[in-house]
């Protein structure tokens, strides 16, 4: 089920909310929130739900192992049930890929690809269950004894299936105690439609040209290629950072608090601190679970760039059972090694703009790798980025999907991207406090024409799955 769906949007999301409101005491609320995840996720994957239940329920007792265990015995409990969820996530996901290599470096296609299909949203729900365990294993929370709260965490619809990534120490208290009101009610809801405009009226849109210049132009020109890299550019953020916050509108409508995942990643004025404004949670997730434990910044120079290297190879495969996508993670983890081994210190002295020109050139050439379909359609594609199959011809295909809504969404889509706007605190201190009643009508007006207009979208558009989907 998708969130931009009228199946979800009047009739799911309706009649959990009315039941969820409803039911009496947490422990009620959370058998509604577990029975509306299970629902959502069987309505896409139901031959999958048995694996995710199955999974809930390993990390539930690896975690009782695990707080009971001392000493070496505690470290290899951890160790099986870190192992047990990758090894889950490595059957369904890179068997095919794992064995494609094999053929490919043998010549041959002597072993048969095992065409195992890929549960929606395992990366994600395995990160969470992998957090749950080594939180546990490292003291800082006890380990739930409640099947129902374990179930919860790992299975919560609004970040099942495309995060954000939760880290349980994070959530912990939340899952036996929260509080709902209407104004928390009031602010998710507004967040979630906020989220979905950015998923539907831009995103979307931009997709148009995207997926034109990609995926039906052999040979694009010049103009069209950085046309179609900056259309992606564009929907890929709004894509993700929409479905986040619709996620975290929903978690604070259900009394949960999930943290921001986007602060404007492309304004950033290197890779160091893209990564601390793109994909929050997962870089976060990284950082104390993989860089840290893998000694972090505090050796030598040349063990932090191994520690780099392997964090953002493991980055870049987590994306994706492809070569393109661990290439993607070696060209952002290049990024980082040369910033941390002096030009950053370079880039702070920079002009601002040079900085961000820098930064957002380094992540785009990085985007070509991450869309392309093999490694021989990125280089095709980067041939025409350069100019080597023409400059300013603009086919017909392109044309075709150069609609004025289209075009607007993507000037819209690149200022709100770049730029750093807070109209509400503008108007507010343009009209004083005495117009307040009036901001505030005007702000659920807005929110109100927002929806009406994802809503007419998606009423007359296509299935339009998150690209997150995919990871």
């Amino acid at each position: 089920m998708l969130f931009p769906s009228i199946t979800f949007l009047f009739y799911f999301l309706p009649l959990f909310f009315l039941l969820y409101c409803v039911a009496p005491g947490i422990t009620a609320k959370n058998i509604v929130l577990l029975f509306a995840s299970l629902l959502f996720y069987a309505w896409g994957e139901p031959r999958f739900v048995l694996l995710l239940a199955g999974q809930i329920v390993m990390n539930y007792g690896a975690a009782l192992l695990i707080g009971v265990a001392q000493g070496s015995r505690r470290k290899l409990a951890t160790a099986l049930g870190v192992a047990a969820n990758l090894a889950l996530l490595g059957l369904f996901k890179y068997a095919d890929f794992t064995v494609g290599t094999l053929n490919a470096v043998v010549g041959t296609d002597t072993f048969a690809l095992p065409g195992l299909a890929l549960p929606l949203g395992i990366s994600f729900f395995t990160f969470h269950s992998i957090s749950y365990l080594i939180d546990v294993h490292r003291g800082g929370v006890a380990p739930n004894r409640s099947l129902l709260a374990v179930a919860v965490y790992i299975a919560m619809f609004p970040q099942l299936i495309a995060g954000p990534i939760i880290r349980y120490h994070t959530i912990a208290h939340r899952l036996d105690e929260r509080r709902m009101s209407l104004g928390r009610i009031s602010a998710g809801l507004r967040i979630f439609v906020i989220g979905l405009a950015q998923k539907v009226l831009i995103a979307d849109e931009a997709a148009r040209i995207a997926e034109t210049v990609f995926d039906r132009l052999a040979t694009p020109s010049l103009a069209e290629a950085w046309l179609g890299l900056g259309a992606y550019t564009i929907q890929i953020y709004f894509d993700f950072a929409g479905y986040s916050n619709m996620a975290i509108g929903l978690g604070i409508a259900l009394g949960f608090s999930f943290p921001r995942n986007f602060r404007l990643p492309y304004t950033a004025r290197s890779i160091t601190e893209f990564w601390r404004r793109w994909h929050i949670s997962l870089s976060q997730w990284l950082r104390d679970y993989l860089y840290i434990p893998l000694g972090g910044s505090r050796g030598a120079a040349l063990e932090t760039y191994r520690n780099l290297c392997l964090v953002f190879f493991a980055c870049g495969l987590w994306h994706g059972a492809n070569w393109t996508f661990v290439i993607w993670g070696a060209h952002h983890g290049v990024f980082l090694i040369i910033e941390r081994a002096g030009f950053a210190r370079v880039l702070a002295g920079a002009p601002v703009v040079l900085a961000r020109l820098y930064a957002l050139a380094a992540v785009m050439t990085g985007w070509v790798w991450f869309r392309a379909r093999d490694v021989d359609h990125a280089l095709s594609f980067f041939a025409s980025l350069a100019g080597f199959n023409g400059l300013s011809t603009i086919g017909v295909a392109t044309h075709l999907v150069l609609h004025p809504a289209t075009i607007a969404a993507m000037l819209l889509g690149a200022v709100l991207a770049t730029v750093e706007i807070d109209i509400g605190h503008a108007v507010r201190r343009a009209l004083g406090r005495a117009a307040l009643p009036a901001y505030v009508l005007g702000d659920t007006a807005a929110i109100t024409l927002f929806f009406a207009l994802s809503v007419l979208s998606i009423a007359a558009g296509s299935y339009s799955p998150f690209l997150y989907f995919r990871f």
